[in-house]
């Protein structure tokens, strides 16, 4: 079994409509244990729990294709 791996990303998920529009991806993901979007935060900051299987530059390619603006996000 792999690691759980802790990602953070800045997004442009500014909205709960567009939060509502991507969750089914989020909750539909294999890899995906949990995760979260603070729609009040600048940055409106995305943080998975996933295994490891999955890579942050997967994971961001993953969300591009459905039209959401995401990049790493340094501690």
């Amino acid at each position: 079994m792999n690691a759980i791996t802790i990602m953070v990303f800045r997004t442009n998920i500014k909205t709960k409509k567009k939060l509502k529009h991507i969750s089914s991806f989020f909750n539909n993901h294999s890899n995906i244990h949990d995760w979260s979007v603070d729609i009040e935060d600048i940055d409106n900051v995305l943080r998975i729990e996933a295994n490891g299987s999955i890579t942050k530059t997967g994971f961001i390619n993953e969300l591009k294709a459905k039209g959401v603006y995401c990049e790493t996000l340094s501690d």
